[in-house]
């Protein structure tokens, strides 16, 4: 059996990609340099699949730097030392650079040509992932194939069942956390008090952390 692809190898040659701006396979070129923004080890048990950078992620190189990233490290119970632990979590978004704003100032969708070309060996080369959390509809849409139904919400509202599913990693779908999704919050306020204390509850456990998010 092949042994998994080295993780340090392979992030280095994915910082240094520019399909998205020199050989774009699916609308213009992107305008402006890329930054590809990638965070894991082949240790890693905890997986966040999420979008794209924003535009501060862009800016400074890392992922979830901003008010997103407050509210997706409540939601997970960890601080940010944690977080930003790649020993321990992977963040693997969907399309790795800033993909520029539309005419309202929302950022665009993540490019397409960045998840055909490297999503499948990144997660090769995770080999340790216990857990997978799908944030928002890009990455649910494509780990979870068929599975990702009648949208967002309702996808979301079938954590159980996919969280209990055959798969492994196991997956667990979740919103965004920007703050345009206050919301989608307020309408569905199970996710708070269903979802998240078994999120939590799961990553101390997968993790070692005691009660605090801290390394017991």
């Amino acid at each position: 059996m092949d042994s998994a692809p080295d993780f340090d190898q392979l992030s280095r040659r994915l910082r240094a990609c520019r399909i998205c701006r020199d050989a774009p396979r699916y609308g213009s070129a992107l305008p402006h340099e890329p930054r590809p923004i990638i965070q894991g080890s082949a240790t890693a048990r905890l997986c966040i699949a999420s979008q794209a950078p924003g535009t501060r992620g862009h800016a400074i190189g890392i992922p979830f730097p901003d008010r997103s990233g407050v509210r997706l490290r409540t939601w997970l119970g960890l601080d940010e030392k944690t977080f930003y632990d790649a020993s321990r979590i992977a963040t693997v978004p969907m399309g790795h650079c800033f993909p520029g704003q539309d005419a309202k100032g929302g950022d665009l969708p993540p490019r397409r040509e960045c998840a055909e070309m490297w999503r499948r060996p990144v997660f090769e080369a995770l080999p340790n992932l216990e857990l997978i959390l799908l944030i928002g509809q890009y990455a649910q849409a494509w780990h979870l194939g068929d599975d990702f139904r009648d949208g967002l919400t309702e996808t979301v509202k079938r954590w159980r069942e996919i969280l209990a599913g055959p798969r492994r990693p196991r997956i667990l779908p979740l919103p965004h956390p920007s703050w345009r999704n206050n919301g989608w919050l307020r309408k569905n306020p199970w996710f708070e008090a269903e979802l998240l204390p078994v999120l939590r509850a799961e990553i101390r456990t997968m993790l070692q952390l005691d009660q605090r998010g801290d390394a017991a």
